[in-house]
């Protein structure tokens, strides 16, 4: 158990970030399941910004790697191109 007061301080820092790290990815993965399940072509391209502009924000704040964003993105794009 931490015994210093800076440790105890970093302790609580890091579970409040951890909780809110915790609910913006999970809103994004939310974002991206809804998006996967949609079959219309239209209704997928008035999404893809939104879920491009979440995975960016999660990028740029390092809560997931720029690669895997970017590989998100990729898929993502695909699964719009594969829609009729």
């Amino acid at each position: 158990m931490a015994n210093h007061q800076s440790a105890k301080k970093r302790i609580r820092q890091n579970a409040k970030k951890r909780v809110h790290n915790r609910y913006y990815s999970r809103t994004a993965r939310n974002a991206m399941g809804t998006f996967k399940s949609t079959t219309e072509k239209a209704k997928a391209e008035e999404m893809l910004p939104k879920v491009y502009e979440m995975l960016d924000k999660l990028a740029k704040r390092n809560i997931i790697h720029k690669n895997k964003a970017a590989n998100l993105k990729s898929s993502m794009a695909l699964h719009v191109n594969s829609l009729s």
